[in-house]
């Protein structure tokens, strides 16, 4: 049997910023258990919740050579779900309010726990025979692994996995200014983990790893080029043999409308007429008119920029002066947008409504009482909102790119068939002739549109058929 070792910064239901949180979560229950032996490693952050933190037993502590000191690194240890989590303790890092803080502190933070995962192995009695490394707060493992670990032997078979969930992100800082690399060769410092004259944690991963694996196949395809590679582009093409895009999935169990206790009337495809009484009690809770042939459009995410909403916000006012059209926003995010979408639901109160702020109950009754789901993205590694509205028979609208074009099929009106509506361009226009055009379907052709909503509702998006694929890659690089 095989051993696999997760590492990343974040994983459900220990601490969640996003939707790595839900992947790390997720992804290794569906792993063949009789193949593969499954543990993740994370940071001991404070602002976990106690009452996982009342669950977690003391492996035992030491302390490594570090820069900046002899640094203590203890290890708690606790099963969830079937799976074994591992956590570094150091309050001198995990002790602040949130994972994440400014990007000067969170990569010596990371640098840290990336020592800390490796140094810690020989002190559990562990040798995985793969450690999975997510985004760059573990970029510089691999790289680590092979500099400062490459000649001894309890961890020369080591092989690892790198993937990329968002390229925008990479670890990037002055490097002289990080003191938990200052004492990695300058070769590598001015190598593998330089571009643009800073450090970049991403590079080094993507450098050092045996596998580089991003969320989606389109994505894989969109880092190659300029126009989405990050500055990157140049260093994906270079590393394009060992890269490749497995798209996401999502706890179908969590998101069934058929069993969600979150909505008040469940259903399924064959009584899918409930979703009505879903979208009734969704209007009165958000203070919307009762209108039985208003399509309901739904938006939940964070709000910034790159989910595509100063597209939203420049059509808003015509959208909301269309007849029957009523828009319910749920999420955090910059200022500006929180800003707009509460100018707006102010300004037309029987057609919108903005929840600023985030929850998961409210999450599940707005996609399951919503006709249409708006995802107009700059760029999507992956997302996984528009699956999960698919699961609640709410027709995504999307624009082409990333996951989004992996696993919205665009409507062809001719053939019958499709799940959403996509639009190419990022351009509001284009985005505003694409809902008017759901917005006709949905109106003029019930019988169409029902069916649609039957076949988002069928869409595969399970976990079974990614962990084949990541189950092929461990085998690849371990044999």
């Amino acid at each position: 049997m095989k051993k696999i070792l997760f590492a990343a910064s974040e994983g459900n239901p220990f601490i969640k910023t996003g939707g790595l949180a839900d992947v790390v979560g997720a992804l290794p229950k569906y792993i063949d258990k009789s193949l593969y032996e499954i543990s993740i490693i994370m940071p001991l952050y404070r602002c976990i919740p106690q009452k996982f933190r009342e669950q977690m037993k003391k492996v035992t502590h030491f302390y490594e050579n570090m820069p900046r000191e002899q640094e203590y690194i203890g290890i708690y240890k606790m099963e969830e779900s079937g799976i074994t989590y591992y956590f570094i303790d150091n309050e001198y890092y995990f002790a602040g309010d949130a994972p994440y803080h400014h990007i000067c502190e969170d990569v010596n933070k990371f640098a840290f726990f990336s020592r800390a995962v490796l140094a810690a192995l020989p002190q559990l009695k562990f040798c995985p025979d793969v450690i999975h490394c997510h985004d760059w707060q573990t970029g510089l493992l691999p790289m680590l692994l092979k500099v400062f670990y490459g000649e001894n032997k309890f961890y020369q078979n080591i092989k690892t996995v790198f993937t990329i969930h968002n390229q925008k992100f990479q670890g990037r800082w002055q490097i002289d200014d990080i003191e938990n690399c200052r004492d990695i060769p300058a070769k590598y410092r001015y190598g593998a983990m330089e571009a643009y004259g800073e450090s970049n944690f991403l590079k080094a991963g993507i450098l050092y790893a045996d596998q580089v694996t991003t969320v989606s196949e389109t994505y894989a395809r969109e880092i190659q080029t300029p126009e989405g590679g990050e500055g990157l582009d140049g260093v994906m093409r270079e590393v394009s043999g060992k890269l490749c895009g497995i798209i996401n999935g999502i706890d179908e169990k969590e998101y069934d409308a058929q069993t969600d206790k979150n909505i008040p009337y469940p259903f399924g495809t064959k009584n899918i007429a409930e979703k009505k009484k879903d979208k009734k009690a969704l209007q009165k809770e958000m203070g919307l008119k009762q209108d039985a042939k208003a399509c309901v459009i739904a938006i939940v995410s964070r709000l910034t920029q790159q989910k595509g909403f100063e597209l939203v916000v420049s059509v808003m006012e015509e959208l909301l002066q269309t007849e029957h059209v009523q828009v319910v926003v749920l999420g955090t995010g910059e200022e500006r947008f929180q800003h707009d979408f509460s100018w707006f639901a102010q300004k037309y109160p029987s057609q919108m409504c903005a929840n600023i702020g985030y929850s998961e109950d409210k999450a599940h009754r707005i996609y399951a009482g919503a006709d249409m789901f708006l995802m107009p993205s700059q760029f999507e590694p992956c997302g996984l909102s528009q699956l999960i509205s698919m699961r609640y028979g709410t027709v995504p609208i999307v624009r082409e790119t990333g996951g989004l074009k992996d696993t919205v099929e665009p409507y062809n009106e001719i053939w019958q068939t499709g799940t959403g509506f996509g639009f190419r361009n990022y351009d509001a226009g284009e985005m505003l002739f694409i809902i008017r055009y759901a917005l006709k379907i949905y109106q003029e052709q019930p019988k169409a549109w029902k069916a649609m909503m039957k076949r988002c509702m069928k869409h595969d998006s399970s976990w079974q058929t990614v962990t084949k694929k990541y189950e092929a890659i461990y085998e690849k690089i371990t044999s």
